[in-house]
């Protein structure tokens, strides 16, 4: 099975890449840009007993290292 975990910063923390990244655009001549926000996604091979077993070690992955729960979110999506 394989988790496609997204990582992005929680609203309300400066997103100091997103704002790079819309000045660059705007720099670049596009109109029109608002808020952006950048973040990360990660995908992970699992040798898994079933879903629920891919889930529960996809999160312990996200909880442990993926992730900074102080300032991230997650979602993960597992697909077989």
């Amino acid at each position: 099975m394989k988790a496609k975990i997204h990582v992005t910063l929680k609203n309300g923390v400066l997103d100091v890449q997103g704002k790079a990244v819309a000045a660059g655009l705007v720099g670049l001549g596009f109109g029109g840009i608002g808020d952006v926000r950048v973040g990360r996604y990660v995908e992970v091979e699992l040798a898994a007993s079933s879903r629920a077993a891919a889930e529960k070690t996809a999160k312990e992955m996200c909880e442990k290292l993926l992730a900074n729960t102080v300032i991230e979110n997650y979602r993960i999506e597992i697909v077989e």
